[in-house]
C-alpha cells in the first residue's frame, strides 16, 4: 500500500524497516495525544462554559494519581523513543568491518564515486546486492547532503572533513539519489542513481572495459611525486614517522595527547601538517594545501591503508 503514496517510498536496506518501524511509532503516539488533547479541549468547552449562574470558577481539587499519570506516560514514551533512535543511530554510525569503501566527493552540482579497484562514476553508483557499502564522503565547496530515501540514508557531506555513510542493499534495481542540502542556484539537478546489482553481475562489471588505476596504486605514485618516501621510510628512521601499519592505531603527539590516526587526521596532516606532530619527529613537513585535490588526498589515504605492518617495521608511537 504505501508504494503509491510518495512519501513512503520502496523499502531497499536492511535498515530501512526499523527506520519505517520508529517513524510510524512517532506518528501513532503523535496522532493518539493530538487527538486526546483535542477531544479534551473540546469536552472543556462544553462543560465549563460560561451559564447564567455559574459565573464563578468551580475550585479544583488536586488529584495525586492523576499528576502522577500524565507525568510518567509521557515519560516513559519519551525514554523508549530515546532508546530505540539511539540505538539506530550507533547502529548507523558504525559499519560492518566487512563493508566495502567507496570514496564519494560532492560538487556544485554532481556527485563522484571512486570504487577502491579503479572505477569512477559521476552521479551514478553501481553496488553489489548484499554487501556492506560505506561511504566515505566529503565536499569541493559547500554543504551537501546525501539522500537515498529507499534505503533511509541521509548525512551532510561537508568540505574539510570527512562524514560516513553506510548501507547493504536488499533489492537489485535502481534507486534515487539526491543532495537535500541546499547547496546553490542548481541544487535541485544535484541528484543520481544507485544501481544494485547481483554480486555476479557486479564483479563482471567492475572489472570490465574503462577500470582506471586502483586507488592505493594511484596513491602510491603520488606518494613518491610529492617526495614523501624520502622522509617517511617504512622502518621508522627518516625525518618522518613510518606510515607502515599506522591507518587506525592511536598516534602521539608533542602536545602529549594521542590521536587516531583515520581519514580526517591523515587529511590535516597533509593540509595543515604544522597542527599535530607526531612525538619524536621535528615539525620540518611542507603543507601540500592546494597541490593536492579531493581525488588525489583519496589516493593517498588509499595507499597508506595499504600498508600493511611489516616484519620489522615500527609505528611511530612505538618508542
Amino acid at each position: 500500500m504505501w508504494r503509491t503514496l510518495p512519501l513512503f517510498p520502496e523499502q531497499a536496506s536492511t535498515v530501512a524497516g526499523a527506520v519505517d518501524k520508529l517513524y510510524f511509532f512517532l506518528i501513532a503516539v503523535s496522532a493518539f495525544f493530538a487527538c486526546l488533547i483535542f477531544a479534551l479541549i473540546a469536552c472543556f468547552i462544553v462543560k465549563y462554559r460560561r451559564r447564567p449562574g455559574h459565573e464563578r470558577a468551580i475550585p479544583t481539587e488536586t488529584h495525586i494519581g492523576l499528576e502522577i499519570a500524565w507525568t510518567g506516560i509521557p515519560l516513559l514514551l519519551t525514554v523508549v523513543m530515546f532508546i530505540w533512535g539511539a540505538k539506530l543511530f550507533f547502529n548507523d554510525y558504525n559499519p560492518p568491518t566487512n563493508a566495502m569503501e567507496i570514496f564519494v566527493v560532492g560538487k556544485q552540482w554532481m556527485w563522484k564515486f571512486q570504487h577502491p579497484e579503479g572505477r569512477a562514476e559521476i552521479n551514478e553508483l553501481h553496488v553489489p546486492r548484499g554487501q556492506p557499502v560505506k561511504l566515505t564522503m566529503i565536499s569541493e565547496d559547500v554543504i551537501h547532503d546525501l539522500f537515498v530515501p529507499a534505503f533511509r540514508v541521509k548525512k551532510d557531506v561537508l568540505p574539510g572533513r570527512y562524514t560516513t555513510v553506510w548501507f547493504e542493499a536488499t533489492k537489485t534495481g535502481s534507486y534515487h539519489l539526491f543532495c537535500s542540502q541546499y547547496c546553490g542556484t542548481q541544487h535541485s539537478k544535484m541528484g543520481g542513481w544507485v544501481d544494485v546489482m547481483e554480486p555476479a553481475d557486479y564483479a563482471r562489471w567492475i572489472d570490465g572495459p574503462g577500470v582506471n588505476e586502483p586507488l592505493a596504486v594511484a596513491g602510491a605514485r603520488l606518494f613518491q611525486k610529492f617526495g614523501c618516501a624520502a622522509c617517511h621510510l617504512p622502518e621508522g628512521k627518516g625525518q618522518g614517522p613510518s606510515l607502515v601499519g599506522v591507518f587506525g592505531r592511536p598516534v602521539k603527539l608533542t602536545s602529549g595527547a594521542t590521536i587516531e590516526a583515520n581519514e580526517d587526521y591523515i587529511r590535516e596532516t597533509i593540509t595543515h601538517p604544522g597542527v599535530r606532530i607526531v612525538a619524536g619527529y621535528p615539525p620540518i613537513m611542507p603543507t601540500f594545501k592546494g597541490l593536492v585535490g579531493e581525488e588525489g588526498m583519496q589516493q593517498l589515504i588509499a595507499y597508506i591503508k595499504s600498508l600493511g605492518k611489516e616484519d620489522g617495521a615500527k609505528n611511530p608511537d612505538e618508542h
